[in-house]
C-alpha cells in the first residue's frame, strides 16, 4: 500500500489536468468520443458489461478500456493487436515466427511461452467463452459489437482465473429487423478484404446470422531462397448463430466460428552475420522484412468453435445463466531460426488442442444488493510435437532434438462477486474465488542423428541413446482468491474507487524439459499468484464535455513462471521452466476524451509503470540457481506509453458526414526478454495514422481511407537469440506492419 498512500498526489494532479487542461492523459479506449446529443457537446456515458452486467463506464471499479463498433470502425482497426496503441499498460503482439499466435501482456504479466501446455496470464473470451490457447488468437475485427480490457486480476468475475486481466471480445446480436452488411478493403501490398454478414429474424421469436470475412494481401517483404512472400496474409474466418426467444423470460443463443489461416511461414530478420567453417558469410539483409530462411513456406492454423448459451430470466432480481462451449485447434508449420538456406537451426513444429467447458451463472440483484455466483469447469487437451534440428553439432549427418508430448487441465471452480450500496454514495463489494486444477503431463525427449526425426518424415533418423526426457506426471493446484473494493459517488459525475485483488495462474509441466541436464523438470512448476491494490477516480466533468479515467496500482508477483533455454553439456537446447522468484510492479494509467466543441473531440492515453524484479533464480548450467534479479527486467513492458488524438466531423446534411482522425501512439524502450538483448530490443517509438471516414446521412453508406504507420517505423515485436557458432548465430528479430494505406466500402441493407 505504501505506492498508493503516497501517490495519491500523482493521481489528483493528473485528475486536475484531465479535467482542466486540453490534453486529459486519457483515452479512446475508455471513452471512444460516442456521438454528441443533438444540441449540447455532451459526452454520452459508455455501457459496459465487466462486471457481467450492465454498468456505466464510471460505476464500475476496475480498470476497464471498451471500444464500440463505431469508434474501431472510425479509426480503421483490423485486428486485436490494433488495441495496443490506445490502452495503457496493453501489450498484443502477433507472437514470433508465427501469423495469427497471440502474445498478451497487461501490466507487466503474460503469457511469456506460447508453446502448448502453458496457461495465459491475460484471458481472452469470445462472448463469454474461454479461449485456452494463443494459437488463432489474433481475432480479426468484424461482426463485433464491441471489445473490453479489463486490467488486473478478475478471477471473481470470470470462469477461468485471469491473473493480468481480460480481453472480451463481445459479437453482435440479431436485431428485430433483417440485415446485410457488406464491407471491401483494398490498398498496398495487394490487401484486398471482402466482409459480408447477415442478420435475419424468423418470425418474433427466432432469427439467424452468419459473417463471412476473407483477408488478403502480398507479402510485406520476400523469402529471397524460395522467392515466396514474407508477412502475407491469407485468412478465411465464419460465425454462425441461432437465436431463440421462446417467452419473453428465456432465450437461447447457439455460436459457431471458424478461422483458417493459410498465410506463409513468417520468418524473422537476421540481425547480426554468421560465417560458416567454409568461409561462406550470411550478413544482414537491408530489407527487415526478408529472409534466406530455407526451412519451408508451408503453414496452416485452424481454429473453431461452438458454444450454448441459456438464459432464464426468473425475475426481475434473479437471472440464471448456462454457458456450454467446446474449442479445437489445430498448427502446422516451421521456424527457421538460422534465417540461411542451410538447417543450422530449423524449428518443424506442430500442435493440436482441444477444451470443453461448462459454466453456470446466478446473476442476482435487489434495490441495493447486486452480484454474480458461478461454477465453472474447463476439460483440455494440449498437445504437439517438434524438431529442433542442429547442423552445426554434427556437420556429416546433421543432429535432431524431438520434443513431444501433452498436458491435460482439468479444472473446476467456484467464484461470487457482490456489491452493497451502504449509502446513496457508498457502495462496497467483495468476491472470493476457489480454484483446483488436476494436470496431467507427457514429455518425451529424444535426440537422433540426421536432420530431422521421424516424426517429421526422416525415417532413417537414428536414436542417440535413451530419451533425454521421458515420464508422465500428474499434480494438483488448489488456490482461494479473493477481492474487495470500496466505491464513493463524490457527485453524480464522480466517482472514486479502492480495490484489493489477487490472482492465481496454474503450475504445469514443460514441454521442453531436459530432465539429464535439468532433473527437476519432471516435478513441473509451481503456480503464479498476484496481490494487486488500486486506486482509480472516474467521471465527467465541464457538463460533460470531458469524461476521463484513472488509476494507480501496486502489484505484488510471486513465483513467476519463466523459461530459459541456453546450450546443454551434451550439445543442443536444454529447456528451464521454473517459478524463478518475485518482481513489484507499480503504475498510473489514465485515459478520457475532452469534446472541446461538437465538431472536435480529443481522446488520449497515458500509462506508466515501474517494475522490479525482487528475486530471480536463474539456473546456470554447472553452478545450479543464482539469484540474478539486478541483471534482469520484465519482458513485453514499457514504462511508458501513450495516444493522442482528435476527431474532427462535419456534417453536410443529406450529403452526409465525413470524421477526420489524426492519431500518434508512443511506446518506450520494451525488453523482448528478461535478458537484454539489445540486437532485438526495441527501442522508444512513435507511430503515426490517419483516419478518414465518410457516412451518409441514412447511416447506410460509408467510405473509409485509413493510413497506417504513416512514418513507416520499422518496430520489433519478438525475436529469438541464440548466438555462437553451434546455433549460426541466430539473432533474428520480427517487425510490425510497414505503412500501409487501405480504402475502405460499406454498405447496409435493411
Amino acid at each position: 500500500m505504501s505506492c498508493i498512500s503516497g501517490s495519491r498526489s500523482i493521481l489528483l494532479a493528473g485528475i486536475a489536468t484531465t479535467a482542466l487542461a486540453a490534453g486529459p492523459v486519457a483515452a479512446v479506449a475508455a471513452t471512444p468520443a460516442p456521438a454528441a446529443q443533438a444540441d449540447t457537446n455532451q459526452i454520452e456515458e459508455l455501457v459496459v458489461t465487466a462486471r457481467r452486467r450492465e454498468e456505466t463506464l464510471k460505476d464500475v471499479p476496475i480498470a476497464v478500456s471498451a471500444y464500440t463498433e463505431a469508434a474501431m470502425e472510425r479509426t480503421g482497426v483490423r485486428d486485436i493487436t490494433d488495441l495496443q496503441k490506445t490502452t495503457p499498460s496493453l501489450t498484443l503482439q502477433t507472437a514470433r515466427g508465427s501469423n495469427s499466435t497471440l502474445i498478451a501482456f497487461i501490466r507487466g504479466i503474460g503469457q511469456q511461452d506460447p508453446l502448448w501446455g502453458f496457461d495465459p496470464g491475460v484471458g481472452l473470451y469470445l462472448d463469454d467463452v474461454y479461449v485456452a490457447r494463443p494459437q488463432a488468437a489474433v481475432l480479426d475485427v468484424f461482426d463485433v459489437e464491441r471489445i473490453e480490457v479489463l486490467r488486473g486480476p478478475q478471477g471473481t468475475l470470470y470462469g477461468r482465473n485471469t491473473i493480468g486481466g481480460a480481453i472480451k471480445y463481445v459479437t453482435r446480436r440479431i436485431g428485430s429487423q433483417p440485415e446485410l452488411d457488406v464491407k471491401g478493403q483494398f490498398g498496398t501490398y495487394g490487401e484486398h478484404d471482402e466482409i459480408v454478414s447477415v442478420k435475419l429474424p424468423v418470425g418474433s421469436t427466432f432469427g439467424i446470422s452468419a459473417a463471412v470475412a476473407k483477408y488478403d494481401h502480398d507479402g510485406y517483404g520476400t523469402n529471397l531462397t524460395t522467392h515466396a512472400d514474407q508477412y502475407n496474409k491469407n485468412v478465411l474466418a465464419m460465425r454462425g448463430s441461432a437465436e431463440w426467444n421462446p417467452t419473453q423470460d428465456l432465450f437461447f443463443r447457439l455460436s459457431l466460428d471458424r478461422v483458417q489461416d493459410n498465410s506463409n511461414v513468417k520468418s524473422g530478420h537476421r540481425e547480426a552475420p554468421y560465417t560458416t567453417a567454409a568461409g561462406v558469410t550470411y550478413g544482414v539483409l537491408p530489407g527487415v522484412y526478408d529472409t534466406l530462411a530455407g526451412a519451408g513456406d508451408k503453414n496452416k492454423v485452424v481454429a473453431e468453435g461452438g458454444s450454448l448459451l441459456g438464459q432464464w430470466t426468473m425475475s426481475p432480481n434473479l437471472t440464471f445463466k448456462s454457458i456450454t462451449a467446446f474449442r479445437s485447434g489445430y498448427t502446422n508449420g516451421i521456424i527457421d531460426f538460422d534465417e540461411t538456406p542451410q538447417p543450422f537451426l530449423d524449428i518443424p513444429a506442430k500442435y493440436r488442442d482441444h477444451q470443453f467447458t461448462q459454466e453456470l451463472q446466478m446473476l442476482f440483484g435487489s434495490d441495493k444488493l447486486h452480484g454474480v455466483a458461478g461454477v465453472f469447469y474447463l476439460d483440455a487437451t494440449a498437445s504437439g510435437a517438434f524438431d529442433t534440428v542442429l547442423l552445426n553439432a554434427s556437420p556429416a549427418t546433421g543432429f535432431t532434438i524431438f520434443d513431444g508430448g501433452y498436458v491435460r487441465t482439468k479444472s473446476t471452480s467456484a467464484y461470487v462477486d457482490a456489491s452493497y450500496d451502504v449509502t446513496d454514495q457508498l457502495q462496497v463489494s467483495a468476491g472470493g474465488r476457489y480454484t483446483s486444477d488436476d494436470k496431467t503431463g507427457q514429455v518425451l525427449r529424444q535426440q537422433y542423428l540426421g536432420s530431422r526425426s521421424p516424426a517429421f518424415g526422416n525415417a532413417a533418423a537414428v536414436k542417440l541413446g535413451t530419451p533425454n526426457t521421458d515420464y508422465t506426471n500428474e499434480r494438483t493446484f488448489r488456490k482461494f482468491t479473493p477481492r474487495i473494493s470500496a466505491t464513493y459517488k463524490l457527485s453524480p459525475e464522480l466517482t472514486a474507487y479502492a480495490s484489493y485483488g489477487q490472482g492465481f495462474k496454474s503450475g504445469g509441466f514443460d514441454m521442453r524439459g531436459d530432465a539429464k541436464a535439468y532433473p527437476a523438470t519432471v516435478n513441473g512448476y509451481a503456480p503464479e499468484t498476484v496481490s494487486t491494490y488500486e486506486i482509480g477516480l472516474k467521471g465527467s466533468v465541464l457538463d460533460h464535455t470531458v469524461n476521463f479515467a484513472t488509476a494507480i496500482f501496486d502489484s505484488a508477483y510471486r513465483n513467476q513462471q519463466i523459461t530459459t533455454q541456453y546450450a546443454n553439456t551434451t550439445g543442443g537446447i536444454a529447456s528451464v521452466v521454473d517459478n524463478v522468484g518475485s518482481s513489484t510492479l507499480r503504475g498510473v494509467e489514465a485515459e478520457g476524451a475532452w469534446r472541446i466543441v461538437p465538431a472536435f473531440t480529443v481522446n488520449a492515453t497515458a500509462s506508466y509503470i515501474d517494475t522490479k524484479f525482487d528475486k530471480y533464480l536463474a539456473f546456470i548450467p554447472g553452478t545450479g540457481l543464482v539469484d540474478v534479479s539486478n541483471q534482469r527486467k520484465l519482458q513485453n513492458t514499457p514504462k511508458w506509453t501513450a495516444s493522442l488524438s482528435g476527431t474532427f466531423s462535419h456534417d453536410f446534411g443529406d450529403r452526409g458526414k465525413i470524421t477526420v482522425t489524426p492519431g500518434l501512439a508512443f511506446r518506450s524502450f520494451t525488453q523482448q526478454f528478461e535478458t537484454a538483448t539489445p540486437l532485438i530490443d526495441q527501442p522508444g517509438y512513435t507511430l503515426y495514422d490517419l483516419d478518414a471516414v465518410w457516412t451518409s446521412a441514412d447511416d447506410r453508406y460509408q467510405v473509409g481511407l485509413h493510413g497506417k504507420n504513416l512514418s513507416d517505423k520499422h518496430v520489433k515485436i519478438g525475436g529469438y537469440s541464440f548466438p555462437g557458432a553451434l546455433f549460426a548465430n541466430s539473432i533474428d528479430a520480427f517487425y510490425g506492419p510497414p505503412r500501409t494505406v487501405t480504402v475502405s466500402l460499406a454498405a447496409k441493407f435493411y
